[in-house]
């Protein structure tokens, strides 16, 4: 996945805008699912759809829904018109997002790698920068954080770990409730080993 961004810089949407050098982007991209999100603060189908997308992405990294992050990175592909216009849409965005720098042309070069026409659209690449999803807008729209399981599988991710915030309060009442029902089968075995040596005894005092 790196090799895409190649002598390339990206912003990292914190309180100071730092810039990833290359073998930090080597690190952050390694062996996850990339999504390139083409939008725009000013587009109104845009509007409607980054929310879903913010949730989206929480979901899958934020610790509030999920055990351990997924192995997954979003960067911004910006089609605003101004700088101020891009800093203010990503300070509305999760910090772990990164985003082509304003202006720089590499934006163009990736519309055009991956036909991107109109806007809002995602487009998702295994780590070896092949196209799973061209646009997977509706997708996401349709199934929500569940689709990247399906991500996961064709680039071949496998994550064990991964939980969705369903799944771990499944779990969690699982972890719970288990040694409860050990202690009851622990209990429930010594009442019957008792009872069948209380019967053994009667049997050979009757004997």
């Amino acid at each position: 996945m790196a090799a895409l961004f190649t002598g390339k810089i990206l912003m990292a949407n914190r309180e100071r805008d730092e810039v990833e050098t290359e073998r930090e982007l080597g690190q952050v991209l390694e062996n996850k699912v990339l999504l390139l999100y083409f939008g725009s603060g000013q587009c109104r189908r845009c509007r409607q759809f980054s929310p879903l997308l913010k949730d989206f992405f929480l979901r899958l990294t934020d610790e509030f829904y999920v055990e351990r992050a997924s192995q997954l990175v979003l960067v911004y592909v910006s089609r605003d018109e101004t700088e101020e216009q891009q800093s203010a849409f990503l300070r509305t965005m999760p910090k772990r997002w990164l985003a082509v720098p304003f202006g720089d042309a590499f934006k163009r070069e990736l519309e055009l790698r991956f036909a991107v026409s109109e806007v809002p659209a995602v487009v998702v690449l295994k780590p070896n920068g092949e196209v799973i999803v061209g646009n997977a807008v509706e997708e996401i729209r349709r199934v929500g954080p569940a689709c990247f399981r399906n991500w996961q599988e064709a680039a071949e991710l496998v994550d064990r770990n991964f939980l969705l915030a369903e799944d771990f309060d499944d779990w969690t009442r699982r972890s719970i409730t288990d040694p409860i029902r050990r202690l009851k089968y622990k209990l429930d075995k010594k009442k019957t080993e008792a009872k069948n040596m209380e019967k053994k005894e009667e049997g050979e005092e009757s004997s």
